[in-house]
């Protein structure tokens, strides 16, 4: 049981869409969920101007 050509193509279309968001969306995904969880106790406290100077 194969694959039409046409579902092969929607399928390689998704796939691409798909790597696409994942490879722009991962570090921005990964910050804002840091940000939004705040600094463990004892660590100063999270912030742009902090982000650049690490």
């Amino acid at each position: 049981m194969g694959l039409s050509p046409d579902a092969k193509e929607r399928l390689g279309f998704v796939f691409e869409v798909t790597k696409t968001i994942f490879h722009w969306g991962f570090i921005p995904a990964v910050l804002y969920l840091g940000f939004k969880k705040g600094a463990d106790p004892g660590n100063p406290e999270l912030t742009l101007f902090s982000l650049f100077l690490a």
